[in-house]
């Protein structure tokens, strides 16, 4: 099973459409809110992303915004 992270933060549309999709498609997520938890800042910075959501596979590949075109691959 793949591990599926969401990094969001609040009041943020794309990662409200990002959870709400992967939640509609019995896709399991961790979420890790950047305003709650601001080291997760960093982390996604020295990842090169500067904008979330952010959804991390495996902890190896990730998909940046809103993009359920990408998000379908997880629930194959």
């Amino acid at each position: 099973m793949k591990k599926v992270t969401v990094f969001t933060k609040n009041n943020c549309m794309q990662c409200k459409m990002t959870k709400k999709f992967l939640t509609a498609h019995n896709i399991a997520f961790e979420e890790k809110n950047i305003n709650t938890n601001p080291e997760y800042v960093d982390y996604l910075k020295s990842q090169g992303f500067h904008a979330v959501p952010v959804v991390e596979i495996n902890g190896e590949d990730s998909i940046a915004g809103f993009r359920p075109d990408a998000l379908k691959q997880l629930a194959v």
